[in-house]
């Protein structure tokens, strides 16, 4: 094998292989002026918040002596437990109904599946019908 030399191709203009500009030889007489800065901006469109996380709700009636219950489960972790008791009380007057929190999962007396979905909703989660 034959070694390849390892001279360097000047490229600051004094090959003028290197130097010339392919588009000087081009009229730019009568084409329509540029774009301003302004005009090359994106325009503000209106961005979807960022959802706060995936919520599970449940209509569960197993278990609960014929009772039918609303269960919300599945919140981030990163939520702290004082969050979660002011949405218990939050869905509890929403919904009219009675409600408590156990563990990390709120649980609402009777099927109000549709009211409470709306409401997380409205806070930013993303709720997913979960069950039969």
């Amino acid at each position: 094998m034959s070694k390849r030399s390892k001279s360097k191709i000047s490229t600051d203009g004094a090959d003028q292989a290197f130097a010339s500009n392919p588009f000087e030889a081009l009229n730019a007489g009568g084409l329509p002026s540029g774009p301003t800065s302004e005009q090359m901006r994106p325009k503000a469109t209106e961005k979807k918040p960022k959802s706060k996380g995936r919520v599970e709700v449940r209509r569960e009636k197993a278990g609960r002596g014929g009772k039918t219950v609303t269960t919300l489960r599945e919140f981030p972790s990163c939520i702290p437990l004082k969050e979660l008791e002011a949405m218990t009380f939050k869905f509890k007057k929403t919904c009219a109904c009675g409600g408590t929190l156990k563990g990390r999962a709120i649980e609402l007396q009777g099927d109000v599946c549709d009211r409470v979905m709306g409401e997380l909703e409205k806070l930013g989660y993303k709720p997913v019908r979960a069950g039969g």
